[in-house]
């Protein structure tokens, strides 16, 4: 009986090792950092306007063989549907590369340069780093009531400073905020990447302002849509506004500049990239650290 007990408990301390060691390989996380390792792709979600706008700079949206501009992500990718997924992914993935909003990038994840240029508010202002995108507001035609005056908050000199000092690059010299008479109540939605400063500035404004915001975050393409229909007064969309969108009677309004950082987990010893290995790693045909040099 003792021998059964001591060979179930051997059996038991092995389970117990095994699984320990399987937990140290769990999910994508590989050992050390090494750079000889796999790559684990993480991308946005379809209908996000980081990643629309992350493949159009790259290069990894490409023409198909009908001539249409065609996202060519490849399938291997992992996919997080927001920013913050993105940020967890690649902090808890030695091997992981991914894309943000550089003004929410923090110090969980090391962002790469690209080109030899650092990810920079200074950069995306001066030109520099290349990959940068708008972050745009529509409202179906030109904004009235509620709608009109929290963009002219937005567009203000308060609210500009607001966007600096979060990590943004302003984009317009306005005059100060005047508050109007105006009250109601407006709904503000879209980009999960333009949500961390609309939520900054929507605290700022209904200080100063009868007017109250509801702010929803979703995506890019939903802010659009709902734009359009009219479900949102205001959309928010962390790329270019598509011809497409204006045609359905979207009018956009450029609030703020923001970098794409392209980040990697702390303690992989890649410093930096080139844009062709950005596109190259996204559609698939580079698919280990030892082939980024």
């Amino acid at each position: 009986m003792k021998m059964k007990k001591t060979v179930l408990a051997a059996g038991i301390a092995g389970l117990v090792a095994a699984s320990l060691v399987g937990c140290g390989k769990s999910g994508t996380t590989s050992g050390n950092g090494d750079v000889n390792g796999n790559i684990t792709v993480i991308s946005r979600e379809e209908g996000s306007g980081t990643r629309g706008a992350f493949v159009e700079i790259t290069g990894v949206e490409q023409k198909n063989a009908d001539g249409k501009k065609e996202d060519m992500t490849t399938t291997s990718a992992v996919i997080s549907n927001s920013t913050n997924e993105v940020i967890t992914a690649v902090s808890g993935d030695n091997n992981a590369i991914g894309y943000i909003s550089l003004g929410s990038l923090n110090d969980s994840v090391k962002a790469l340069k690209v080109d030899g240029v650092e990810a920079t508010a200074e950069n995306v202002a001066n030109g520099t780093y290349s990959v940068q995108r708008p972050f745009n507001i529509a409202t179906n035609g030109e904004a009235k009531g509620a709608a009109a005056d929290f963009i002219s908050y937005i567009l203000s000199t308060e609210g500009q400073k607001i966007i600096e000092d979060n990590g943004y690059i302003a984009v317009a010299e306005g005059e100060a905020y005047t508050p109007s008479d105006v009250t109601g109540s407006i709904v503000v939605g879209g980009s999960s990447s333009v949500g961390p400063v609309m939520e900054k500035l929507v605290e700022a404004y209904e200080k100063v302002s009868e007017v109250k915001v509801e702010l929803q975050v979703t995506d890019s393409s939903t802010g659009m849509e709902n734009a359009t229909s009219g479900s949102y007064d205001i959309g928010m969309a962390s790329r270019e506004v598509k011809d497409s969108e204006k045609e359905k009677g979207l009018v956009p309004v450029v609030i703020a500049k923001d970098g794409i950082a392209i980040v990697v987990n702390k303690n992989n010893t890649v410093n930096e990239i080139t844009s062709e290995q950005i596109k190259n790693i996204y559609t698939g045909s580079v698919t280990g650290w030892s082939e980024v040099k």
